[in-house]
Order: structure tokens, then C-alpha cells, then sequence
């Protein structure tokens, strides 16, 4: 045989034995065969999954209560395996019932959100609602319904929804005590105040947290009329679907170009398909306060229905959104003569941080974990008090303020409402100065362009990062200090504290060219060039109390008028309240201007009808002149307080 075709022969042995040896099963292996069990012809997804849930320390029901109007309203509801006789913790809300106990945890702390893992302890029974038309509820959502009456000729409002839902609970849930605590942040803690109305006989005691209480006064959508458009998102995600929507789209990064380049708040409204939402529609048409604002005003509403219910109203010395509800609304009941059952607490915090860790707000930092030590010795026990009739080891105050400077709380049985105050004027001096000296006369001007606005964050701003918008309110003014639009006024270096109690109030007398126009004032602590125990805060300009008021309404909310042009005009509003100890070696300033952009919309500086819907053409540069002298002595009214060592 010739070598090619025996190495062809061995070839075809090798292969021949090898397909065999492949094809052989293995020792023990026996062949395949399919039975029926293999084939699946429905699906592999179950019609109903049941987690088996032995391990777990608490029971989930999900239920639809009953209105007396027949909608019936989703509610979640955790009870600790075993309970009896337990208190229950209402909240209701437009932010999902469902999502604020989605945790697939055996463990009932584990298994709730973070504002509720103190209470998940196994001594509440927790409850959370979706309003009417939101998620799993049914009927019809109306963007912070109003109580029955001329803006709601229906029979329900969020007040008897509150009723019928607790009303529904003390007689279905048989593991509670029959007593309830309600509990919210934000539009929560409106659903609180909204539910304070009318009180069921079972609901005990109250927290709104950070609740809305004047839209247009100063909680989410204006301050003094400015109208604080970056929430127009919030239109979007909040109504144009039942579960969550999408914010509005952007073109650039930076939203201080997209609100720039859209021209006016319709124009941008406009420009994203507002006009298919009702609540937009009506919104638009009232830019100022006139009836659809006032008769929605929860402090006034709380003056006319007074409740006996123990209420805590909460928030955040630093809100950067609801700023206004919760002190305001606390003052008219104090004034009222209702002061007994209401107390009022400001916290080191942003918007709703008392739901979360509370260790620093910004580049503030603070000696522990601030809200989880409020929430674990105040809140809770005082909750505990009246709904499970625990002793508290020492009554709550009248007010509880935090000491940012001190780092500690302040108790006071009688803090005084603004109208109530002792105030001092520090006065704009000349050169820029500022001090409690009568000033020697003078102004000083600045040009304002709306094509320029004044950024109330330094650029670029995203649309969409939380921790700078949480922290906007201790942003380090230097990045504006040296605009020409911006006026900074200082006093010398201190040589003692001045401490600070109460709400200031901006006294401003100034000229404009236009004929009309915003202003801006910020109160500002400045610290030292050189801070040994944290360097970063050498020379920090920390805005302590500041806010924005449209000038058009000077002399009315409600009916606004144009600002004669050159002549002096006396701007007087209030800031938020504070407490607070400018220290020996700080100095104290104030900052006037006359935008905040994006966060506020542009005024134009021409008077027009609805500034909502100004044309590119109206906005004009102006000329502001602040007068320190003969004319007007501008200045910012403060609380003064004599300093009592702690």
C-alpha cells in the first residue's frame, strides 16, 4: 500500500472511532427521552404568586377603603405579628402608598422607607393611603383639593377622606387600640393640616412636617408673588399620568439656558403641552392672591376650624421648598389664642430631612445623627403620650428651635410670632457698610438685566441633581459678591455675638427706571478668613435668612399696581425665621439683588397684566437705586436678643 492512502485509511479508523466514542453513553448515563412533564405550552409566570411569609415579623394587608361618596381609596397597611392593642400611624399621600412599604424584607424596619424605620419597631401599626385619583386610588385628583365650599362644590374634600379612612380603621382593624396619629412631609403633611379641619374623634395627636400651607405666599409655587418656575416639573410628573410622571424635557444641561432661552414661565409651559393640564390652566390665571390663593390658605382655615388635636408643625430651618407652611401656620393658631396643643420645631434640615439622616446639611456639619435623635426623643414619645398614654419626661415646649452656631437645641415657652417681635434695624451704610448706627445718607445703584439674571446657584444648573437643590440655601454667596448687580453691605468684624431670634424683616426704600421689579435681600453670616477646625469654611458667606418679593405688590397681594418710575418705594416683607448667634470674629451681611435664576422667574421689569405670559419685548434693563439716607433708610429689621449663657 502506498503512504498516501494507508495514512488515509488510519485517518478514517481515527474518526470512525471516535464518533463511535462520542456517541456511546458515558458509564450510568442513559440516553434522552422527553415525557410530557418537560413540555410547558402556558406560561412560566404563575396566575398569583404567594411569598411564603412565616419568617416574618409583621402581616401586609392591602385594602380599598370606602368613602361616603363611594370611591374607594388604596391603602397599605403593616400590623406586627401579634399585636393587640396597638396605635395606628397614618399618612396620607399623592407619592405612592405602595412604594413606602416595598421592601422585601422579613423584618417590618427593613421593609418600609426611611422616614418610617423608627416607628417599625412592632409598637405601631403603620398605614399609608394613596389620595383620591393617585395610584391605586380611585375618583378624581385635584392638585391640593380644596375644603368643600366656593372652589369645591363637591361633598368630599381630603378632610372627610381623612374621617372616612379613620373612621373605617378603628372599626376594621382589630388589633389597634382605636387611636391614630397622622403623620407627613410636604404634600403629606398638607393631607395632616387638610385632616386637622374636621378631626375624626380618633385621631389623637398630628405632625405636619414641611406641610404646604400658602402656595402663593411662600411654600412651592411662589414667594411674594415671584413665581418659582423650576416646579413646573413637578406638573408634569405629578398630573399628566395616576402613578408618576416625567419631568419636563431639556435642550441643555444647564437649566439656567433652558429657562433663559424659553423666554417667560407660558412661553415654556407653553412650549411642553401645559395647556392639556387643568390644574396649569387655572394656576395661570391667578398670578396673584385673590380668591382662588386665599380661600385655599391652610393657617387662615385652621383660625376658622381650630382642633383640639395635640399638632406638632415641623420644618426645616433651611426648607428649600416649603419654607413658609409650617411657622406660619403654628403663629396663626399661637395668635388665635389656640397655643395650648400647638407647638412649633425647626430643625438643622432641608425639605423633608427629617425623614432621612441628619448628620450635616451641606458643608454644616453636626455633632450626630440630628434627626434620628429627634424622631427616637421627641416625636416618638411625644406620639407615644397620647396615643398610648406613656409619660413623657418632660413636656414639650411651646417652640423647639435648633442653634446651628451652638449645635444644640433651644426650648422656649414664649417664643412670639413675628407681629409680636422687638426688632432692630441694622442699617446700609455708606461705602457698603452696614451697622446699628442711624446711617450718615446716601445710595447706591446697580444695573438689573433680564438678559443676565442673577443665578441662584453658581452654573452650570443641572435640572436634576438633588443634592444641590437640597442644599441650595447654604450655598457660599461669594460666587455672586463681585457681580455689579449684586450689593453687599458688611458690618465691621464683630467684637460680640449677636444672636437672633425670631423673623427678620427687609425695610427696603429704592428707585427703578422700570415699573416694575423683584427684590432679592439675603442675610449672611461671613466667617473668618481662617477657620483652624475646618479650613473649607475660611471666609464662607452663609446665607442665614433670605427671600424674593415681586414689587408690583408693594401695596396689594391682590390687586398689584405699577411702580412709578424714579420715584422711592418702600419694599417691606419678611424673611424666614431663624435662631441663630453671629459670632466675635464673623460679620454680618446683607445682599441685595434683584433675580434668583431659574429658581424664580424673571421679572420683566415693564408692567404687564400676568408676567407669566410677558413677550420677549417687555423685558427691559433697569436702573435700581437703594437709599441709605434722607430719602429712605434701608435696612433689615432683626429680632436682637440679649445672649443668655446655656
Amino acid at each position: 500500500m502506498k503512504k498516501a492512502a494507508l495514512a488515509s485509511a488510519i485517518v478514517s479508523l481515527v474518526c470512525l472511532a471516535s464518533a463511535t466514542a462520542f456517541a456511546a453513553p458515558l458509564p450510568g448515563q442513559e440516553s434522552s427521552k422527553v415525557t410530557p412533564d418537560m413540555i410547558q405550552t402556558g406560561s412560566d409566570i404563575p396566575a398569583k404568586w404567594v411569598q411564603p411569609q412565616g419568617n416574618f415579623d409583621y402581616v401586609k394587608r392591602e385594602v380599598m377603603i370606602p368613602m361616603r361618596d363611594g370611591v374607594k381609596l388604596h391603602t397599605v397597611i403593616m400590623i406586627p405579628k401579634g399585636a393587640h392593642d396597638l396605635p395606628m400611624l397614618l399618612e396620607r399621600t399623592p407619592y405612592d402608598a405602595s412604594g413606602m412599604a416595598s421592601g422585601n424584607s422579613p423584618h417590618m424596619a427593613d421593609a418600609v422607607w426611611s422616614g418610617d424605620k423608627d416607628w417599625a419597631d412592632g409598637s405601631y401599626i403603620l398605614v399609608w393611603q394613596d389620595i383620591r385619583g393617585k395610584y391605586g386610588s380611585e375618583g378624581k385628583y385635584i392638585m391640593t383639593r380644596p375644603p368643600m365650599g366656593p372652589l369645591n362644590p363637591t361633598k368630599t374634600d381630603d378632610t372627610t377622606d381623612a374621617w372616612d379612612t379613620i373612621d373605617w380603621l378603628v372599626k376594621n382593624i382589630k388589633e389597634s387600640n382605636g387611636k391614630v396619629g397622622m403623620i407627613g412631609s410636604s404634600y403629606d403633611g398638607w393631607t395632616v393640616a387638610m385632616a386637622l379641619l374636621h378631626p375624626h374623634p380618633a385621631l389623637k395627636v398630628a405632625a405636619p412636617e414641611s406641610p404646604m400651607v400658602d402656595g402663593w405666599m411662600g411654600d412651592d409655587w411662589y414667594h411674594y408673588g415671584a413665581l418659582r418656575q423650576v416646579n413646573l416639573d413637578y406638573f408634569t410628573g405629578q398630573m399628566t399620568k395616576q402613578g408618576s410622571g416625567q419631568s419636563v424635557p431639556r435642550e441643555n444641561y444647564d437649566d439656567y439656558t433652558n429657562f433663559l432661552e424659553a423666554g417667560s414661565p407660558g412661553a415654556w409651559a407653553d412650549a411642553h403641552g401645559f395647556k392639556q393640564l387643568p390644574w396649569w390652566n387655572r394656576f395661570a390665571a391667578h398670578p396673584s392672591y385673590d380668591a382662588f390663593w386665599q380661600l385655599q390658605a391652610l393657617d387662615k382655615l385652621l383660625v376658622q376650624h381650630p382642633s383640639n388635636v395635640p399638632t406638632m408643625w415641623l420644618q426645616g430651618l433651611w426648607d428649600q421648598e416649603d419654607i413658609y407652611g409650617a411657622v406660619h401656620a403654628w403663629e396663626a393658631l399661637e395668635k388665635a389664642g389656640h397655643g395650648a396643643n400647638n407647638h412649633l420645631v425647626m430643625g438643622p434640615w432641608w425639605h423633608s430631612q427629617i425623614n432621612r439622616a441628619g448628620w450635616n446639611l451641606g458643608p454644616l456639619k453636626w455633632p450626630g445623627d440630628t434627626t434620628a435623635q429627634f424622631r427616637q426623643q421627641v416625636i416618638i414619645p411625644w406620639f407615644n403620650h397620647y396615643l398610648r398614654g406613656t409619660p413623657m419626661a418632660k413636656p414639650l415646649p411651646e417652640a423647639m428651635i435648633y442653634n446651628a452656631v451652638e449645635q444644640h437645641w433651644d426650648s422656649f415657652n414664649d417664643w412670639k410670632p413675628a407681629s409680636e417681635q422687638k426688632l432692630t434695624p441694622i442699617y446700609l451704610q455708606g461705602d457698603f457698610g452696614l451697622g446699628f448706627e442711624q446711617p450718615s445718607g446716601g445710595s447706591d445703584s446697580y444695573v438689573s438685566d433680564p438678559a443676565k439674571p442673577v443665578p441662584y446657584l453658581q452654573r452650570p444648573i443641572p435640572a436634576q441633581n438633588e443634592d444641590r437643590w437640597r442644599t441650595w440655601l447654604v450655598q457660599d454667596q461669594r460666587f455672586v459678591v463681585d457681580r455689579p448687580d449684586v450689593l453687599s453691605y458688611t458690618t465691621p468684624v464683630l467684637t460680640k455675638t449677636v444672636t437672633v431670634q425670631g423673623a427678620p424683616i427687609a425695610d427696603i426704600f429704592a428707585r427703578t427706571t422700570g415699573t416694575d421689579g423683584d427684590f432679592v435681600v439675603k442675610l449672611i453670616d461671613v466667617y473668618p478668613g481662617s477657620v483652624p477646625t475646618d479650613p473649607t469654611m475660611g471666609g464662607y458667606e452663609l446665607p442665614v435668612s433670605m427671600d424674593i418679593f415681586r414689587g408690583r405688590y408693594r401695596k396689594s397681594f391682590s390687586d398689584p399696581s405699577p411702580i412709578p418710575a424714579n420715584e422711592v418705594q418702600q419694599y417691606r416683607f419678611r424673611l424666614p425665621t431663624i435662631n441663630y448667634e453671629f459670632k466675635p470674629g464673623h460679620r454680618i451681611m446683607v445682599q441685595i439683588q434683584s433675580t434668583l435664576f431659574p429658581l424664580y422667574d424673571r421679572n420683566p421689569q415693564t408692567y404687564v397684566p400676568n408676567i407669566l405670559f410677558a413677550k420677549p419685548a417687555d423685558y427691559k434693563k433697569a436702573t435700581i437705586t437703594i437709599e441709605h439716607g434722607a430719602d429712605g433708610k434701608s435696612a433689615v429689621l432683626l429680632p436682637v436678643v440679649a445672649t443668655t449663657p446655656r
